[in-house]
């Protein structure tokens, strides 16, 4: 019974609960007594998924001052209905733990709120370079961006899913404007093409060199750059080209992209290397108030100066205002569909204008990688360590290695980014590091047939983000939409690991298919071990936060095939509505 429970958790929780809590917990405890506190919100007739082991699923659940009161039956519930109780009738619907965002970038969905969308079917109309060409003239023909600030901005084409199976070039963005500066980015965001207007202003040409960790693609005469940006050169030119939004252009896009989170059932999100402009705006946010979820923020620790927040009080486990900063972002390689990710072993189809050995390259010096690692070590800040070749997570583990040795005794969770081409050889110092894996298995929707015909080749492509490997182990990890790569599409990330199905219908890494619970776990209470917050999210427990989302369909009952076809009827912060889809759920008057 739920009040065997509370008493059962009470006894071994309350001397590490905030005293609110404490109290709370008890009052859920005493049976008779717990009548004296009303429940603010009463869901029931449901199906309660916990994400407690021990508790399963239940019919109903109570929540007073934005914490979780009591679970269990209709009638066990009924002990906390009082006169101002608003009561929410389910009719069989499932609530789950609200979603923990493991990685994306906020600042990066809020950008693509105002760009032209680039992608293909099924999430876009760019299907060839024509389409592209299209949709980047009416938005230079249409967008208050390209009006107000002279730019035309695309995000997200695919080279692996356009007719032409290959990059734009220069000339083809040309074709859309000659006046401004053109940009197409890459899905991945590790690469983009630009058109000659923008090349000039940044002052690229046949004798520029490339950066450290970048490339300048070049036409046939192995001069001239054909418009293709990698890594480092393209990051610089993105940033350096992008519109000077005012505070006010800012805080709207990034309030768009919040509302396309909590649409996906989704009460904490991450923004991942997170530039200084952005840091300061989402502070600003957060002193305003104005965040419906919890914001977490991993500045680039490339970019730290010393007059950044990460050395203020944000930088902390505790949320002020929805918001802290839980550490910093490194990037030690690129993107595997885009080519760029650092192998042991070449490509198994080398991208134009490189030799069969091409394997990829990594962002870091051995050197540098190291004393980066280190600097954030001697600081206790979290790492966020995106590594998507087995020869970057080499190099990771050698840098975690060392770091830990400099600056030992404290609790990190250092987290590995993606891990695409994890080996299994890695995974025994991973966890000995204590480096958590946040993997990312949308891939082998979205690119598990390029991983096999062109990126790694049938052998190596079978385990990309090898999540069986982790579970026989026993070990957490989440799972994630790197948004805004791909949508912050909650159900397509559930789906894509459960079915690991590719776009063609084939079934990539049989053996990493995800349990229904285990691909939950992934993206609740998992995810919230990661950001240090299992104690307060990610599952469904008397104290914890009311943090919850409402499916019109329970995962663990449906048909696997049809998990990417559930909905989010409600999404709920602190036990707060910020998200309802129409038709909303029954509230059923105090009185009756």
């Amino acid at each position: 019974m739920a009040i065997a429970r509370g008493k059962r958790i009470a006894g071994a929780a309350l001397k590490n609960l905030p005293p609110a809590v404490a109290m709370l917990v008890v009052l859920a405890a005493c049976g008779d007594r717990a009548a004296e506190f009303e429940a603010t919100r009463l869901f029931i007739n449901g199906q309660v998924v916990t994400v407690e082991d021990s508790l399963g699923t239940v019919e109903a659940l109570a929540v007073a001052n934005g914490r979780i009161l009591a679970l269990g039956s209709n009638r066990e519930m009924q002990h906390y209905r009082g006169a101002q109780t608003q009561v929410i009738d389910l009719q069989g619907k499932a609530l789950l733990p609200g979603f923990v965002d493991a990685h994306s970038h906020l600042s990066g969905v809020a950008l693509q709120a105002v760009s032209a969308n680039l992608m293909g079917a099924p999430d876009g109309p760019v299907n060839n370079i024509a389409d592209l060409q299209r949709v980047l003239r009416g938005y230079l023909a249409h967008s208050s961006v390209a009006k107000d600030h002279g730019l035309v901005l695309g995000v997200n084409y695919d080279d692996s899913q356009l007719k032409e199976q290959r990059h734009p070039t220069r000339e083809e963005l040309d074709a859309v404007s000659t006046e401004f500066p053109v940009i197409a980015v890459h899905q991945s965001w590790h690469l983009g093409v630009y058109n000659s207007q923008a090349l000039a202003m940044m002052g690229i040409d046949a004798q520029s060199v490339n950066p450290d960790g970048g490339v300048i693609e070049r036409g046939a005469d192995g001069q001239t750059p054909n418009g293709l940006l990698e890594e480092n050169a393209h990051f610089f030119a993105l940033f350096t080209l992008l519109p000077k939004f005012s505070d006010a252009q800012h805080r709207t896009a990034l309030k768009a992209g919040e509302a396309l989170y909590t649409a996906n059932g989704f009460t904490t999100v991450q923004d991942g290397r997170t530039d200084p402009a952005t840091l300061n705006r989402l502070a600003a946010m957060a002193r305003e108030r104005a965040f419906d979820v919890d914001v977490v923020a991993y500045p680039d620790l490339t970019t730290v100066a010393l007059d950044s927040l990460i050395y203020g009080p944000l930088q902390t486990r505790n949320y002020v205002n929805n918001f802290r900063i839980g550490g910093v972002k490194l990037s030690f390689d690129g993107s595997p569909q885009g080519k760029t990710a650092w192998f042991r072993q070449p490509y198994h189809r080398p991208p134009a204008n490189r030799g069969d050995d091409y394997a990829g390259y990594g962002a870091f010096t051995d050197a540098d990688a190291r004393a980066w690692l280190e600097f954030a070590y001697r600081n206790n800040w979290q790492v966020l360590a995106h590594a998507n070749g087995d020869a970057a997570i080499d190099q990771l583990l050698d840098a975690v290695a060392r770091a830990r040795r400099a600056h030992p005794g404290e609790a990190r969770r250092t987290v590995l980014i993606h891990g695409q081409y994890l080996r299994e050889d890695q995974l025994e110092p991973l966890h000995r590091l204590d480096i958590f894996p946040a993997l990312y298995p949308m891939h082998t929707f979205y690119w598990g047939d390029w991983h096999r015909d062109s990126v790694a080749g049938p052998a190596r492509a079978v385990n990309i983000s090898p999540t069986g490997w982790l579970v026989t182990r026993g070990m957490k990890f989440s799972i994630h939409s790197d948004a805004p790569v791909t949508f912050p599409d909650s159900m397509r990330v559930m789906h894509s690991a459960i079915n690991r199905t590719t776009r063609s219908g084939f079934v990539i890494g049989e053996e990493h298919r995800l349990s229904v619970m285990n691909a939950i776990k992934a993206m609740t209470l998992w995810p919230a071990y990661q950001y240090f917050e299992e104690r307060e999210k990610g599952s469904l427990k008397v104290g914890k936060r009311a943090d919850f989302v409402i499916l019109d369909r329970n995962p663990l009952t449906e048909e696997v095939a049809d998990i990417e076809t559930i909905r989010v009827l409600e999404t709920i912060k602190a036990g707060r509505t910020i998200y309802r889809a129409q038709p909303a759920l029954a509230s059923v008057r105090p009185e009756q």
